[in-house]
């Protein structure tokens, strides 16, 4: 069971349930939770999806695997994310002593209180509709006789809702803030503002040949599952089990856009292409093809590969609708593509020519979001590459981080921005806070790569070998952007190390080379893994082919972190650094 399947399939108006327990109601439909005092809680979709795990099996023990795999589906993540999400429920609920989610020592978690059911057959009403006429209660609820229990019912409510404490009125406070925010905020262009995400109806990917059904089925439920954990849209998809075209049909109708695509197998690749509706005007606003080799790759990886190629793209261009509404300036832009265009170069001159453009840029648009993204990566860059004198960097982190932030303060829900405030604090070895950013990312694009790379990179110097890998497995796995690839197969690859698994550490590290031959680190590294095999000279080529591309390094200056590393990183940090000093490597 995936998220999608416990709480983001849209229900039809005129179905759908309640839950109540303990003075609180769990709207599965309207993906809702309301306080004893009708007021919404607002919680992540991924503790939306663990509530309603739990309301449907209240007085059963879950066990953390249970939970995780209905949360994450096909994701690794560790304790942490279940634990978080363990603690936002009893936030929400005002469950300090831990009444409500209970620990079972050795069996999981159990919500321990009885839940009932309500059936809904429309939208909730308010007590006094527009007319003055008393609203009837929605069918299967207890009705209200007059406007004393009324009175008495609100009452009760309130009376709960206080005795939560603090927490609870702290919570209410930033929910009205948050949707103040909502509401004011322009989704889809100027001049037209909504209170709720758009919803995006994702219809069954089709295809003209028999034997690229069974694939396009699996991909259509994989791109709808990822969709669903992105915060701030809807997912509408047909019925399951239904083949009707009326169901289906009926889905576009209640979206906001329509996402139809198109799977043809080649023979040597998968050629999926996809496009975005809206639905109000029929208008496409985004297509985009994606392309996957079949080789001798397995089914499930095809899939996975299509369905986050296509998911990845589309989070992007949703992310910029979304945000559709924010100012742009196109010379800025100018500024900034011809700056970006140099951010990857080597040369300390063209580095420093584009800091000046940038700069520049930033003093005749001192708001704009773009220039200071652009600007603080390209100092970052400069930081990592050693361009800058101690005294210049430490000015240039603070600057950049400043910029990131009031990025953020922008823009708090861009893709782009989170991005960069995610690099940012992984290469200032902020591991912990890069672990939420980069998490962050992924709550508006679950396939985004690099984000998976930058997890993966706080998590080995904190000690998380096996975490580590995993998320760069998963990357590889998602393999978007595929331009980004050989990060995460070097990751993979740096995390055998780690573990002291040098056999298993070769081939990621040699598909690594073999995409990005001018990079030295990857062969540094290869080298520790050769010589600790006994391969010496295989150690000492790649050692010197290495450094060929590096000059100068020395162990002490090859970029592996010192700061806010655990014990466990620094033990095996020192098991790699003997085994280069044996290969050959200076020490200083």
């Amino acid at each position: 069971m995936s998220i999608s399947d416990i709480c983001c399939r849209i229900r039809r108006p005129g179905g759908g349930t309640v839950l109540r327990f303990a003075g609180f109601e769990l709207d599965r439909a309207r993906i809702e939770l309301r306080g004893p005092d009708g007021e919404a809680i607002k919680l992540r979709p991924q503790t939306f999806a663990m509530l309603t795990l739990f309301t449907a099996n209240a007085g059963r023990a879950l066990s953390k695997r249970e939970l995780m795999e209905a949360v994450w589906p096909n994701v690794h993540v560790g304790d942490d994310s279940l634990f978080k999400c363990i603690r936002e429920l009893r936030t929400a609920l005002g469950d300090d002593r831990r009444q409500l989610i209970k620990l079972v020592p050795g069996h999981g978690y159990r919500l321990d209180a009885q839940v009932t059911s309500e059936p809904v057959t429309s939208e909730p009403v308010t007590n006094e509709p527009a007319g003055g006429a008393a609203a009837p209660p929605a069918d299967g609820a207890e009705p209200v006789a007059n406007a004393t229990a009324e009175a008495e019912l609100a009452k009760t409510r309130w009376s709960r809702f206080v005795q939560r404490g603090p927490a609870a009125l702290a919570a209410v406070a930033v929910l009205g803030a948050a949707f103040g925010f909502a509401i004011a905020a322009p989704m889809f262009g100027p001049g037209l503002f909504i209170s709720r995400p758009p919803a995006i109806a994702v219809m069954p990917i089709t295809g003209s040949e028999a034997d690229t059904v069974p694939t396009a089925a699996a991909v259509t439920i994989r791109l709808a599952d990822g969709l669903a954990k992105i915060e701030n849209i809807r997912v509408v998809t047909p019925e399951a089990g239904s083949d009707s075209p009326q169901a289906a049909s009926a889905r576009p109708a209640q979206a906001d856009f329509v996402l139809s695509s198109e799977l043809q197998n080649t023979g040597p690749t998968w050629e999926l292409r996809a496009r975005l509706t809206r639905t109000a005007t029929q208008e496409v606003v985004w297509s985009a093809p994606v392309s996957v080799a079949i080789g001798e790759t397995d089914v499930g990886l095809q899939q996975s590969r299509l369905a986050a190629g296509l998911g990845h793209l589309l989070a992007l261009r949703l992310n910029e609708l979304v945000q559709a509404g924010v100012p742009t300036d196109g010379a800025a832009k100018g500024v900034v593509e011809q700056a970006t265009a140099q951010i990857n170069q080597t040369s300390k001159e063209r580095f420093a020519a584009a800091q000046t453009m940038l700069e520049k840029a930033l003093g005749d648009h001192p708001d704009n979001v773009d220039i200071q993204v652009a600007l603080a990566a390209l100092q970052l860059r400069g930081i990592q590459m050693v361009w800058y004198s101690p005294a210049d960097a430490a000015a240039a982190e603070k600057n950049a981080k400043a910029m990131l932030e009031r990025a953020l303060r922008s823009r708090p829900v861009s893709i782009p921005v989170l991005q960069a405030y995610c690099r940012f604090l992984n290469a200032t070895n902020a591991f912990t806070e890069s672990l939420a950013a980069c998490a962050r990312t992924l709550a508006f694009d679950p396939w985004d790569g690099m984000a998976l790379f930058h997890i993966g990179l706080a998590q080995l110097p904190l000690g998380r070998f096996e975490d580590a890998l995993a998320t760069f497995k998963q990357a590889d796995r998602f393999d978007t952007p595929p331009v980004s690839r050989w990060t995460w197969l070097l990751g993979a690859g740096v995390s055998y190390l780690m573990m002291g698994r040098d056999e298993e550490a070769l081939p990621w590290l040699e598909r690594s080379i073999a995409i990005t031959p001018a990079s030295g680190r990857p062969l540094i590294l290869l080298a520790a893994a050769y010589q600790r095999l006994g391969r010496t000279d295989e150690a000492h080529a790649a050692l010197t082919q290495g450094l060929k591309l590096r000059p100068g390094s020395t162990v002490s200056n090859i970029g592996i972190p010192t700061k806010n590393v655990s014990a466990a990183y620094m033990e095996a940090r020192g098991r790699i650094e003997q085994a280069l000093i044996a290969a050959g490597l200076p020490e200083r």
